[in-house]
Parts: C-alpha cells; sequence; structure tokens
C-alpha cells in the first residue's frame, strides 16, 4: 500500500513538473503587462489582438500549414506500405529494415537536422519549403508506421482469403477489404503526423532557409521583449489546437481497434 502511494505521488509530481509550464501560457497571454512575472497586472486580450494583425505569422502559419499537410499525407503513405509489408510479408532483412524505418524516433533531432543539411548541401538542393518536408516526412514515418502496424495487425486473414475465394485480385482486396477496416489508423496517422510536424522546431529551424516557419518565427520572437506576450497568446492556441488534434487522433485509433475487434492496450492519451 505504501508502494502504491509512493508511485501515484511520483506520477503526480511528474505530469506536474512536465506541464506546468504548459499551464502557465494562457495565465500570461491573458496577463495585461509585457512582463512574464507574477503578481499578474490584470485582464486583457491586447496580446491575440497583436498576434492576429501581425503579417508574418499568417505567412508562417501558410507554410507551416503546407509542411504538415504534404509531410503527413507522405509519411502516412510510406507508414500504410511499410506496416503492411511488416505485417503481411515475409523477407530476408525484414528486422533490419522496419529498425532503420524507425531508427529517427530514437535519434536526437539535432543529429538529424544536421545530418539532412550537411547531404542536402552537398547535393545541391537549395534550403526551402520543401527541404522541411523532407525532414518532416522522416521522423513523422515511424509514428505513422507504429500507428499502422497496430491496425494492420488487428486484421482478421480471413476476411483478405474469403475476398480471393469469390474471385478479387490483391489490389481489389487492398482496396475494398482492407483499407476500409484500417482507415481509423490511417485517420489517426494523418493526424498524428500533422500535429508532429506543426510543432517541429529543429529541423525547420535548419532546413527552412530563407522561408519563415511558424516555430521558427516564434522563436525568433522570443528576442524582443516586447513580442514576447502576443508569442505567448499563439502558443496558447496551438497547444489547443495540438490537444484537439490528438483528442480526435486518439478516437479514431481507439475506433479501428473496436471496429476489427482487436484489444485496447494503451495509446496517445
Amino acid at each position: 500500500m505504501k508502494q502504491g502511494r509512493s508511485l501515484r505521488a511520483y506520477a503526480i509530481g511528474y505530469l506536474v513538473f512536465l506541464y506546468a509550464p504548459i499551464l502557465l501560457l494562457p495565465v500570461f497571454a491573458f496577463n495585461d503587462s509585457k512582463i512574464i512575472a507574477f503578481p499578474l497586472s490584470g485582464f486583457t486580450t491586447n496580446w491575440f489582438s497583436e498576434m492576429w494583425s501581425d503579417a508574418q505569422v499568417w505567412i508562417a502559419l501558410k507554410n507551416s500549414l503546407t509542411i504538415a499537410a504534404s509531410a503527413s499525407i507522405l509519411a502516412t503513405t510510406f507508414g500504410i506500405f511499410a506496416a503492411r509489408a511488416s505485417q503481411r510479408y515475409r523477407f530476408p532483412g525484414k528486422g533490419a529494415a522496419m529498425g532503420l524505418i524507425m531508427l529517427p524516433l530514437v535519434l536526437p533531432e539535432m543529429i538529424v537536422a544536421m545530418s539532412l543539411l550537411v547531404v542536402l548541401l552537398a547535393v545541391g538542393v537549395p534550403l526551402s519549403i520543401f527541404t522541411v518536408i523532407l525532414g518532416h516526412v522522416l521522423i513523422c514515418t515511424p509514428f505513422a508506421v507504429a500507428i499502422l502496424t497496430s491496425a494492420f495487425q488487428s486484421l482478421d486473414r480471413s476476411l483478405e482469403e474469403a475476398a480471393y475465394d469469390l474471385g478479387e485480385t490483391p489490389v481489389s482486396t487492398f482496396r475494398l477489404i482492407i483499407l476500409p477496416l484500417v482507415m481509423p489508423g490511417i485517420i489517426s496517422s494523418l493526424l498524428i503526423c500533422f500535429t508532429i510536424s506543426l510543432d517541429e522546431f529543429i529541423i525547420a529551424y535548419f532546413l527552412a532557409g530563407a522561408d519563415t516557419v511558424l516555430s521558427a518565427y516564434i522563436y525568433s520572437q522570443f528576442r524582443f521583449p516586447a513580442r514576447v506576450p502576443a508569442m505567448l497568446a499563439l502558443g496558447t492556441i496551438l497547444v489547443l489546437v495540438s490537444i484537439c488534434l490528438l483528442t480526435v487522433a486518439e478516437y479514431f485509433r481507439r475506433r479501428g481497434i473496436a471496429k476489427t475487434g482487436g484489444k485496447d492496450t494503451g495509446g496517445f492519451l
């Protein structure tokens, strides 16, 4: 009993340490002072108005949405192929191949970003939104593979075999039977990859070149104390959007498991 209470206290303390800084974002975003400190001066929404009227924010947001949408679609597409191959087929080197695909999960993003920067400059590819998309696809694909592998694992192989017996080809079976069953996992993968790409900073900072990306723009504005409250207001909105996207992604993940009759062993939320 004592050990259980200690573990519970540790978990609570860890969560407070992890999320308390995020909870302070809206506190100072609505604070009527440019100084980020207690005591609070009063309530205001001026920082949200200032953020809303910043033209550079909208340019950076447009670029980030383009990157996030492209990276999530490409990463999910690659994730479908990799997850399907790993669950359906046996081939030499499968373990090594899947290990290489999942490697960006454990590599420091700083190392990945610097490596990509050196390679892209060496082959003469100019830094732009396109290079950021390449980097984000690299780091998002392992997440897509992890989600979609779970979705493909829960499929009943007898459904595929029954489709073959009824005269369907492998392509039509995949399109008419497999894809609809794993569609909740695909939607979950798209949303999570979109969220990861939208919030990612290090690779965007190294590979964006002259293009403005939202995460890098926010970082640059913290050099000016007068701009900090408006960036906190923007950060508050981004946190809420990320929470909503992850909640929807988790809903579709659990829906997909329930649809295929699998057992839920935990998730992202």
